[in-house]
């Protein structure tokens, strides 16, 4: 397999990235959105990520196979040491250390930026089935992600009940005084 390069997203990415995550609203229930963005809603979508927020991608000779970011938890300043995370792996090239690369990259720049936590909100089910395996929720725990909630049957989608459950990781102290967080630098 060629060399995975992970690099800076850019807005010109996001019909790429579009259409990997156009998979996942279409045929699974990883995310219960029902319905796909379009290259111009995802480009939005991005600008207003990255403002202020890392966003990469990965490339595999130089095809775009996966992307990650981090976005504001809540719009409230007392969150501001706070991030939800987001990867998503092109179908195919799951399980080949892409995703892992993607979140090492993540981490390294909200450590950078002054962000303390990182948390993940993962649809996960009792019975796996088609639309959703607990893939998600064991790769966050690798990398270190505790279970801190859980929503049972809380979203309907594929006329199924799935349950939600947030997960986090601590990534800096948590001084009493802490510097405010600084914009991502590209």
């Amino acid at each position: 397999m060629d060399e995975v390069v992970i690099r800076n997203a850019v807005v010109e990415d996001a019909a790429a990235l579009s259409r990997i995550y156009e998979f996942y609203v279409r045929r699974t229930a990883i995310t219960f959105e029902d319905d796909a963005p379009d290259e111009r809603q995802f480009s939005e979508r991005m600008k207003n990520i990255i403002r202020f927020y890392p966003y990469f991608v990965a490339e595999i000779g130089g095809k775009v196979v996966g992307y990650a970011y981090a976005s504001q938890f809540k719009n409230r300043s007392a969150y501001d040491w706070s991030v939800e995370t987001t990867v998503y792996v092109a179908p195919g090239c799951g399980r080949n250390g892409v995703g892992t690369l993607l979140y090492a990259a993540l981490e390294d720049a909200l450590k950078a930026q002054g962000i303390k936590n990182m948390y993940a909100c993962i649809a996960v089910t009792e019975e796996e089935d088609e639309y959703l395996t607990n893939v998600s929720y064991e790769f966050h725990k690798k990398l270190g992600f505790e279970l801190i909630g859980t929503f049972k049957n809380c979203g309907n989608k594929f006329g199924r009940w799935y349950t939600m459950i947030w997960m986090q990781k601590f990534i800096g102290s948590h001084p009493k005084d802490p510097a405010r967080p600084l914009p991502y630098s590209r």
